[in-house]
């Protein structure tokens, strides 16, 4: 009798433990189905957001491409002939042509501005040309500016192979820190270093007022910085900013492997 009794306590002791191991597999199983279906829903909108934001990008694209056509077209076009004009009156009023000389030049040197800024807004020019050298030719026109002092440095000369999407955005990031320097920082100087040795790092500095990221990083008013970092996210790149107030601010772009 003892021994049937032993034998049931061992048998239900067994059934237990295995009621206990059955529930805790199916614990694991539930959480890691839990997990990965968090991970596709979590996958799924990175994908969406990707998709939106590259959408947003692909009609501001849209839009700069027909600024720069308007720009071209007829900007470009009404100042040529303005200057044919003044080269007449030249011709026809030769007593006219010292005081008139000045006044060419400068419509001249609009007319190469205007030029400029068409090409620098036309994603076609931007991806059929070799990326650092635009970057180069748009610091060249900015560094006319008598009020900031920029200075660009390039500090290896292995060239990355860049996509057409990478061109564009890597440009666009560019256009969009440099004019936000020029327009909130207050800077006198802006550094843009490059280098490519070990992936695409663009550093952007400049010695403005600076601000506290932290406090505005989560306002969502705060576009601008935010449109860096989604067009950053497109081809895999990151966005990293560094500013105090007073110190000046640094943008660091980057592919994501670096």
């Amino acid at each position: 009798m003892n021994t049937n009794l032993a034998f049931g306590i061992v048998i239900g002791v067994l059934f237990a433990s295995l009621v206990v191991l059955f529930c805790i597999l199916l614990g694991k199983l539930y959480i890691n189905k839990i997990k990965n279906y968090t991970k596709v829903i979590y996958q799924k909108d990175i994908d969406f957001q990707k998709t939106l934001n590259s959408t947003i990008i692909e009609t501001q694209e849209q839009v700069l491409n027909n600024i720069s056509q308007d720009l071209h077209d007829d900007a470009g076009q009404q100042l040529t002939y303005i200057n044919f004009q003044i080269e007449n009156l030249k011709l026809d009023s030769p007593l006219l042509k010292e005081t008139l000389e000045p006044l060419s030049e400068s419509v001249s040197n609009l007319s190469k501005s205007i030029r400029s800024i068409s090409h620098s807004l036309n994603n076609q020019f931007i991806t059929k040309q070799d990326l650092l050298k635009v970057i180069e030719s748009e610091v060249e026109r900015l560094q006319k500016n008598p009020f900031i002092a920029l200075t660009f440095i390039k500090k290896d000369k292995i060239e990355k192979a860049f996509t057409i999407n990478e061109k564009i955005v890597i440009y666009r990031i560019f256009q969009e820190t440099i004019n936000n320097a020029f327009k909130h920082s207050k800077a006198t100087e802006i550094a843009i270093t490059i280098q490519n040795n070990r992936g695409f790092v663009m550093t952007i500095s400049d010695n403005g007022k600076g601000f506290d990221y932290e406090l505005i990083k989560e306002n969502a008013t705060n576009l601008g910085l935010k449109n860096l970092i989604a067009r950053a996210s497109i081809i895999n790149y990151t966005v990293e900013i560094q500013s105090k107030k007073e110190k000046g601010t640094s943008i660091i772009l980057s592919e994501k492997d670096t």
